[in-house]
C-alpha cells in the first residue's frame, strides 16, 4: 500500500538559496565597481568596502540586540552597502554614508521584520534621506582623473538640458569619462552586469527593458532633447537593472514586471521633463514599491478551475 504524505506548500522548492542570488548581484556589481575604480580612483572602492561592511555590522548588532536569528550570512546586507556607495559620488564622506546605511537597514529594513518584509528599496531611502540631508557633498561630482573636459565635469543630465552635448560623446557615456555617482557612469559595466543576472536567471529582463524603453519614449514625446542620450545618465541604468528589479520590491508575475517597469519609465520622464528633478529615477521605483501590492493582486493568475473573488 502507497504511503500519502500531506504537506504544506511550498511543494515545488529550489536549491537557489538567498545567500546564491545575493552572490550573483555582487558579481553582477563588480564591473562596475572596477570601472567605477578607474574613473574616479581608489576611493570608489573604499567607500563601497565600507558601506558593505557597515551594513553587515549593522544588521548583526541589531539582531543580536533584538535576539533574533542572525542572517548576514545571506549577503543582502553587503549588497544594500554596495548599492547605497553606488549611489554616492566618490567625495561623499564616509561618516555621511554611514548615515545613509544606517536609514536603509535600520530604518527601513529591520524596523519592518527584516530580509523579505520591507516594502521599499532600502538603499534607495537611503539614498533619498543623505540627497535631502547632505545636498552639497551629494551633488559634488567630482571629473574623472586626468580629464578636464565639460563633459567629464558635468553630469550628461545636465548637460542635455543645456543642450551642451550630441551625439559625438557618445562613446564617452557608454564607458563612463564624465561626472557622477560611483554606479552610473559606465553603462557598459551596468550592462554587462545585467546581462549577467539574466543569464543566471537571478531577474528577468522585463522590468529593465521595459523601463528603459519606456523612459525614452516618453521623454521623445514629452519633448525631451536627446532622448536617447539621457538613458545613459542620472543613474537609469543602475535603477532599471540592480533596484527595480528587486525580489521584495517589485511584483511577482510577468505582466506585473511589464506594469511595473512602464510605471516607472513614465514618472522618470515626467519628472526629467517637467520637475527638472536630479532624483527622478530614486523617485519614481519608491513611488511604484508602494503600488506594488495592488499591482500583484490586479495581475495575479486565476487558479485553474477557481472563482475570483469579488
Amino acid at each position: 500500500m502507497t504511503e500519502l504524505k500531506v504537506s504544506v506548500s511550498p511543494h515545488l522548492r529550489s536549491s537557489r538559496t538567498t545567500q546564491k542570488i545575493m552572490l550573483d548581484v555582487i558579481i553582477a556589481l563588480c564591473p562596475a565597481l572596477i570601472a567605477a575604480s578607474v574613473i574616479f580612483g581608489l576611493r570608489s572602492l573604499l567607500l563601497t568596502a565600507v558601506s558593505a561592511a557597515f551594513c553587515v555590522v549593522l544588521e548583526f548588532a541589531w539582531e543580536k540586540l533584538m535576539k533574533q536569528p542572525v542572517t548576514v550570512s545571506d549577503l543582502s546586507a553587503v549588497v544594500t552597502g554596495m548599492l547605497l556607495a553606488f549611489n554616492v559620488p566618490a567625495t561623499m564622506p564616509i561618516w555621511e554614508l554611514m548615515v545613509g546605511d544606517v536609514v536603509a537597514i535600520i530604518v527601513v529594513k529591520m524596523l519592518f521584520g527584516g530580509i523579505g518584509c520591507n516594502f521599499v528599496n532600502p538603499a534607495l531611502i537611503g539614498r533619498v534621506v543623505m540627497f535631502f540631508s547632505f545636498t552639497a557633498d551629494m551633488t559634488n561630482f567630482p571629473a574623472p582623473k586626468g580629464t578636464v573636459d565639460a563633459l567629464s565635469s558635468a553630469t550628461p543630465l545636465a548637460l542635455i538640458r543645456q543642450g551642451s552635448i550630441g551625439w559625438e560623446e557618445f562613446g564617452q557615456l557608454f564607458i563612463g569619462v564624465h561626472g557622477g555617482v560611483l554606479g552610473e557612469t559606465c553603462a557598459a559595466a551596468l550592462i554587462l552586469g545585467g546581462v549577467y543576472l539574466c543569464a543566471r536567471k537571478v531577474i528577468k529582463p522585463i522590468i529593465p527593458l521595459a523601463y528603459l524603453g519606456s523612459t525614452l519614449l516618453f521623454s521623445w514625446i514629452f519633448g525631451s532633447p536627446q532622448p536617447v542620450l539621457a538613458l545613459f545618465s542620472g543613474g537609469l541604468m543602475l535603477g532599471a537593472i540592480f533596484m527595480a528589479t528587486d525580489y521584495v520590491t517589485s511584483p511577482s508575475t510577468n505582466l506585473g514586471k511589464l506594469i511595473f517597469g512602464l510605471g516607472c519609465g513614465l514618472l522618470t520622464a515626467l519628472m526629467r521633463c517637467f520637475a527638472n528633478s536630479a532624483g527622478a529615477v530614486s523617485f519614481s521605483i519608491l513611488l511604484m514599491n508602494l503600488v506594488v501590492p495592488y499591482i500583484n493582486d490586479l495581475t495575479q493568475p486565476k487558479p485553474f478551475g477557481g472563482v475570483k473573488a469579488k
